[in-house]
């Protein structure tokens, strides 16, 4: 995804983030990634049909630039995505915060599901093939990236071009 990616400072008015080139500077979309896949837990944000918001935990996996997590398909959080498919997920860590916007859509069956499974049972010792539930892809709109460490020098937003975010 290299050259589709497009870093820069989110705006946040008021919090004092300084420009591009000072603090530690914009952080690199593979120090994003490699939080994205060390992770163990995620949060996911979904809107309910009646516009409230719904944030619960979730297992999954992160492949190739897309994150992967499968719900049971009557699970709120997957009936919420059944009627508006856009979501944001971050990762357990708020000392080195990566939180990704995109919409979710699932994946049918065939060799990327089966790869998906493959890393679900690596990290987690469970078998997707054996719950029966829908796996569903969020690839990445816009994403954000920070450390507690330097807020207001850290702080970087990753935008991604529309043939990217599927």
């Amino acid at each position: 995804m290299g050259s589709s990616i497009i870093a820069d400072r989110p705006q946040a008015h008021g919090y004092g983030i300084l420009p591009p080139q000072e603090g530690k500077g914009l952080l690199d979309w593979s120090w994003a990634t490699e939080r994205l896949s060390g992770a163990h837990m995620y949060w996911i944000a979904t809107t309910r049909p009646d516009s409230r918001p719904h944030v619960m935990p979730v297992w999954g996996v992160w492949l190739d630039d897309v994150f992967y997590f499968s719900s049971g398909r009557q699970s709120r959080k997957v009936r919420n995505l059944t009627t508006n498919a856009h979501c944001v997920v971050s990762i357990e860590d708020g000392t080195d915060c990566v939180i990704v916007e995109g919409e979710a859509k699932e994946v049918s069956p065939g060799p990327l599901h089966d790869a998906i499974s493959g890393a679900y049972l690596a990290k987690y010792q469970t078998d997707l093939g054996e719950l029966g539930e829908p796996i569903y892809a969020i690839h990445p709109r816009v994403a954000f990236g920070l450390q507690e460490s330097d807020f207001v020098g850290s702080a970087t937003r990753w935008r991604f071009s529309a043939a990217e975010s599927r």
